[in-house]
C-alpha cells in the first residue's frame, strides 16, 4: 500500500476508534470538583472564535460615553507568557469624562505620571492601584483625560488559568470559585487575567499580551442599563451621574441596580400616548427615553 494511502486509513481508524466526545458533549463537560455544571469555556465563545479581528484604532476613537457603551459585547484577550490565552466578554464600564468629571483622576485637566496614560491616544491602557494592592484597568477615549473602566467581564476561554491567577492573589484557604466570580468586579478581573502596573501605557491596538476583538452580537439599547457609578462617594452631583452601563439580565455583572430595571421594565411596557401611534407600545419612544437618562 502507498505511504499516503496508508496513512489515510490510519487516521480513519483512529477516527471511528475514539473515545474522546464529539464537540458538543465536551460543552456540557463537569469541570469543577465542587459539582459546578458549568462548561469548560463559554458557547459563546465558540461563536467568537471565528469573528477574532484585532479591534483598531478608529474603534477606539469615540466620546467617553459612547466607548462606554460600545465596550459592552466585546472581547477582552489576555495572552500568558506561557502562551496560553484568556477571553472574556465585557459585561459592565463605567466612563470617566476627564476635566470636568470630580470622580475622575484628571479632574480639573490634571496630568501627573499616575493618569498620563488618560491623555494619551484613544485604546490606550491606563492601570492604577488601589489600596495599595489591587489594579484596575481602563482604556482611554477621546476627550482630554477621558477614560473608561473596565467593570466585569463574562469569562468565555481559560476559566482553569483564571482561576488560578485569582487564587494566587487572595491569601490564605479558599473556596473553589464560581464562573460568575471570577471577573465580577475590577480588582478581581484584573486579577484574573494577570494585569498589574506593567501594563499602564500599554496600546490595546498593538500589544502583544493584550487586545480586543469584536463580539459576535451588540447589545441593543434595551439591553444596557444605565445607572450610577459604584464607589464614587462625595462627589456632588458627579456621585449620581448615570455613567455606569451593563448587560442587563447578564449574571457576571457587579453590581445590579434593581431600580432601575423595574423602571426599564416598566417603561418597556408603557402605552405611548403619541396621536400618530394610537396608544401602542413605541420602541422609538422608549429608546429615546434611554438615551436621555445617559445624557
Amino acid at each position: 500500500m502507498p505511504r499516503k494511502r496508508k496513512l489515510l486509513a490510519q487516521l480513519s481508524a483512529l477516527q471511528s476508534n475514539s473515545s474522546f466526545p464529539p464537540f458538543d458533549a465536551l460543552e456540557n463537560l463537569n469541570t469543577t470538583p465542587d459539582g459546578d455544571s458549568s462548561p469548560k469555556s463559554s458557547k459563546y465563545f465558540a461563536i467568537e472564535k471565528k469573528n477574532s479581528s484585532r479591534l483598531e484604532a478608529d474603534f477606539f476613537n469615540q466620546p467617553c460615553i459612547s466607548l462606554a457603551k460600545s465596550f459592552l459585547g466585546q472581547i477582552l484577550v489576555r495572552k500568558l507568557p506561557d502562551g496560553r490565552e484568556l477571553w472574556g466578554r465585557i459585561v459592565e464600564t463605567e466612563a470617566y469624562l476627564g476635566g470636568e468629571d470630580e470622580a475622575s483622576h484628571s479632574k480639573g485637566g490634571k496630568q501627573t505620571q499616575r493618569n498620563a496614560a488618560m491623555f494619551m491616544k484613544p485604546g490606550t491602557l491606563y492601570v492604577y492601584q488601589i489600596y495599595g494592592i489591587y489594579f484596575c484597568v481602563n482604556v482611554s477615549s477621546q476627550g482630554e483625560g477621558a477614560a473608561v473602566l473596565l467593570r466585569s467581564l463574562e469569562p468565555l476561554q481559560g476559566l482553569d488559568a483564571m482561576r488560578e491567577l485569582r487564587s494566587t492573589a487572595r491569601k490564605g484557604p479558599t473556596k473553589l470559585l464560581k464562573d460568575w466570580q471570577l471577573c465580577n468586579g475590577p480588582s478581581k478581573l484584573c486579577q484574573a487575567l494577570g494585569i498589574d502596573k506593567a501594563f499602564d501605557q500599554k496600546d490595546l491596538t498593538q500589544d502583544a499580551a493584550i487586545w480586543m476583538v469584536p463580539g459576535h452580537d451588540p447589545p441593543g439599547e434595551r439591553d444596557v442599563v444605565v445607572t450610577t457609578r459604584i464607589g464614587i462617594g462625595n462627589r456632588g452631583e458627579w456621585a449620581q451621574k448615570p455613567l455606569r452601563f451593563y448587560l442587563r439580565g447578564n449574571k457576571f455583572v457587579s453590581v445590579v441596580d434593581k431600580k432601575t430595571e423595574r423602571e426599564m421594565a416598566a417603561m418597556e411596557h408603557l402605552p405611548c400616548k403619541c396621536a400618530t401611534n394610537q396608544g401602542l407600545s413605541c420602541a422609538v419612544h422608549d429608546s429615546l427615553k434611554l438615551r436621555q437618562g445617559s445624557s
